[in-house]
């Protein structure tokens, strides 16, 4: 019998396969089809109506789709990972909700009509709040228990909050366009999005994969890990410091899309072996590969009217979290 660990460049390699083909497909695919086989000659010529589409429109709906699909999914990957809880994904911190509400803030003050970059650097504010919160009620000593309640309270208030900058809007095109930000979407983004949060999900995908290693250690145990020396507190706050970098970034241009970072991993965790390291650039390829299909799910099911990503990506999502529920409700009966 093949085990998972000989199959892992074959997942890897499937997973890439997939994010190119799925890639080129986001870049065709539209309300004006553009024939794959003539992207680069299209590209080539700046003034044609296919290169304006392409360089205006759908390659940054792709990049972004690539880079905030990967960052959620690797983000669950090590949450699940080092939390040793198989119902963690970045929401559980607390980081998406806080996010959330930064960039609710700046458009309910109207701080949106006076700069363009208001509403994500808002949202990455909101962030990095949200990490400094966590490392003040957490602690130095703090366990994985008080982490997790401590992002519940924080997503809890944000939410609140949230709540309340709806009913006291007064400006009902602002109380729509928060509602609608809020469902998460890739559509009208612009090179701009991918300058502004590129950086930042690189940054904090790169603090995320840097855990492999005590990941690996932690699966064993936390007393085990500790004696081969892994520093619990280090590696607590690269997690949430690369969550909160790479999430809240991501959150600031395409507002709150959830459960990617809860399906990818529990998907491909049977595939990749007992090694938990193993399992976040498979995570980071198949978020990448599940956003990316979503959108263009997005795209072609009803094409007329502005589907929100966020919202396919819940209907999915919900399900999956009540059938994880359910089996694991089974497996400890």
């Amino acid at each position: 019998m093949t085990s998972p660990s000989s199959l892992y460049p074959v997942l890897i390699g499937t997973l890439s396969c997939l994010l190119v083909g799925l890639f080129v497909l986001s870049l065709g695919i539209g309300q004006v089809w553009i024939d794959p086989t003539l992207l680069w000659s299209s590209i080539g010529d700046p003034s044609s109506a296919e290169a304006i589409i392409l360089s205006e429109i759908r390659l940054p709906r792709a990049v972004l789709a690539v880079m905030i699909g990967a960052i959620l999914g690797l983000s669950g990957a090590v949450l699940q990972g080092f939390l040793r809880n198989p119902l963690a994904e970045p929401g559980l911190l607390g980081i998406s909700a806080t996010a959330s509400l930064g960039a609710v803030l700046a458009i309910y003050s109207g701080l949106t009509a006076f700069h363009a970059y208001a509403l994500p650097l808002s949202a990455l504010v909101g962030a990095f709040l949200a990490v400094f919160l966590l490392q003040a009620l957490v602690g130095r000593t703090g366990d994985i228990l008080t982490i997790i309640l401590a992002g519940v309270a924080l997503s809890s208030l944000s939410a609140a909050l949230t709540s309340l900058i709806l009913n006291m809007s007064t400006n009902p095109f602002a109380a729509l366009e928060i509602v609608f930000w809020m469902m998460g979407s890739l559509a009208d983004r612009s090179l701009v999005h991918i300058s502004l949060a590129g950086p930042f999900i690189v940054v904090g995908g790169a603090l995320l994969l840097s855990t492999a290693p005590a990941l690996d250690a932690l699966s064993l145990g936390a007393d085990v890990a500790q004696s081969l020396g892994v520093s619990l507190q280090r590696t607590r706050t690269i997690t949430i410091l690369g969550t909160a970098i790479g999430v809240g970034a991501a959150t600031a241009v395409a507002g709150a899309i959830g459960f990617v970072g809860l399906i990818v991993p529990h998907v491909l965790r049977p595939l990749v072996g007992q090694k938990p390291g193993r399992l976040l650039p498979a995570s980071a390829l198949g978020g990448a590969v599940f956003l990316l299909a979503a959108d263009i799910f997005v795209r072609v099911i009803i094409p007329e009217r502005d589907l929100k990503l966020g919202v396919v990506t819940a209907i999915l999502g919900a399900p999956f979290f009540l059938w994880l529920l359910v089996s694991l409700r089974s497996r400890s009966s």
